[in-house]
């Protein structure tokens, strides 16, 4: 099948689309490419969760609205069918590949999964299909990685036996389909007639920009975007420390500043997790090679975003000394392990961190989190007897926490909060000492 033709098969709708990887970002968009139209078939190596989105349950909790309700009427219509078999992709003419991509303890990029996925699409691969990435991935990996891997498993060439391109995700747990709808996409292929064919697909889901361009200059604008944030969020924190000691206000000063044109201070935190904000930055940065430049913002962003859980634990130490308690004699409650707030996205999560460095103090932990199936329960039960609540994630319910019931449950009355999620009047007035994060003691 040519390009023309392959592209005349996707705008009737007639291509067979597959999506490998079913996790946050490929189920919703193989659920939205079946709704549209498109029979989908979804890989997944995860046999539960083939076993559960076949069945019509989402594996995604937390609050993705529509989600749930999409999911389920795909399936039900027959328009898509999750399996782990790769064989089932021999009549695919289109693969789009959403699998992790992080990186090592060396902050270099580790595409085991992506490795895995294009040796096993290889043998099945279909002839002039078109394969493509939507994972992020570091500049030069379509050249360096992709495109040779493939070629090996499949045996064929690129732009003869298959068509190449790299589109990447652009979403955020708890707003996954209104961000594949309403988010501009960066569409490189690995030729101009390749880009036109990707955004021929797209153009049935996504109703905003779609800005062709080649592969490299795709991978570069996602892992910059990331980068930017990672950036901005750094400098948030870091002016949110220099509040604490100067006895300022973050959250006020930051209102202040935002409203000078141009300027968009972000929010600072209890730490950055997720998949992407604390990986793609290293992925931007390995693709350089040895000896090119010394990269010197990047790195100390990062460096000050994974330092906040550790400030937190500070935070934790000073209302313990004010309440005449030691670290390691305390019963401490986490509220949160998410690493967003109404989201169950426990990657990279800062409340990990923090959690390790408790009880490597001996510290008696207790974690609660509503979207976390590992983590829900009563909230006031989990808070019998402890010392501390420490809030590090700004999920909704923890905004209506009954501040005089927590109180009588707790042993000792101290809240440290991570993301400002409480209103310091009311916390100190139940009788809390409280400690945020960016506010002067």
């Amino acid at each position: 099948m040519a390009l023309a033709e392959l592209k005349k098969s996707i705008e009737d709708k007639s291509a067979k689309l597959a999506v490998i990887g079913l996790g946050y970002v490929g189920l919703p968009l193989a659920a939205m490419c079946a709704d549209v139209g498109f029979n989908v078939l979804g890989v997944e190596v995860k046999e539960e969760r083939v076993e559960r989105i076949n069945a019509g349950k989402s594996p995604i909790e937390g609050q993705e609205p529509g989600l749930a309700e999409l999911l389920a009427r795909v399936i039900n219509t027959g328009k898509l069918h999750a399996t782990s078999d790769y064989t089932k992709l021999k009549d695919c003419d289109v693969v789009l590949i959403d699998v992790e991509t992080p990186v090592n303890a060396q902050h270099e990029p580790e595409y085991v999964a992506l490795r895995n996925a294009l040796c096993s699409l290889g043998p099945a691969l279909k002839q002039s299909a078109l394969i493509i990435v939507e994972s992020t991935i570091a500049p030069g990996t379509m050249k360096r990685v992709v495109q040779p891997e493939l070629e090996k498993a499949s045996g064929k060439k690129l732009n003869r036996g298959f068509y190449l391109g790299n589109c990447p995700e652009r979403v955020m747990p708890g707003k996954l389909l209104a961000n594949l709808r309403r988010m501009n996409r960066v569409v490189g292929g690995a030729t101009p007639e390749t880009a036109e064919v990707m955004a021929a697909l797209y153009r049935h889901i996504v109703q905003a920009e779609l800005d062709l361009t080649n592969c490299v200059t795709a991978e570069l604008v996602k892992t910059v975007e990331n980068a930017y944030r990672d950036v901005q969020i750094a400098f948030a924190n870091e002016v949110a420390l220099i509040c604490e000691q100067v006895g300022g206000d973050v959250w006020k000063v930051r209102e202040l500043v935002n409203k000078t044109p141009d300027r968009q201070m972000h929010l600072p935190g209890a730490g950055v997790g997720g998949h992407c904000i604390p990986k793609d930055p290293w992925l931007l940065a390995s693709s350089l090679q040895k000896g090119d430049m010394s990269l010197r913002l990047i790195p100390a962003a990062r460096t000050i975003n994974d330092s906040m859980p550790l400030h937190m634990l500070e935070l934790l130490k000073k209302g313990l000394q004010q309440a005449e308690l030691k670290l390691e004699q305390a019963k401490v409650l986490v509220l949160g392990y998410a690493y967003l707030q109404n989201s169950d996205d426990t990657r990279n999560s800062p409340s990990a961190a923090l959690v390790r460095e408790l009880r490597s103090a001996g510290t008696k932990v207790c974690i609660h989190d509503p979207h976390v199936t590992a983590y829900q329960g009563d909230l006031y039960e989990l808070a019998h007897g402890s010392d501390a609540v420490v809030l590090m994630t700004a999920h909704d319910t923890y905004g209506d926490i009954d501040l005089i019931r927590l109180r009588k449950v707790m042993k000792a009355p101290i809240i440290i909060d991570g993301r400002r999620v409480l209103d310091a009047g009311k916390v100190k007035k139940a009788g809390f000492i409280l400690y945020q994060i960016g506010i002067s003691d």
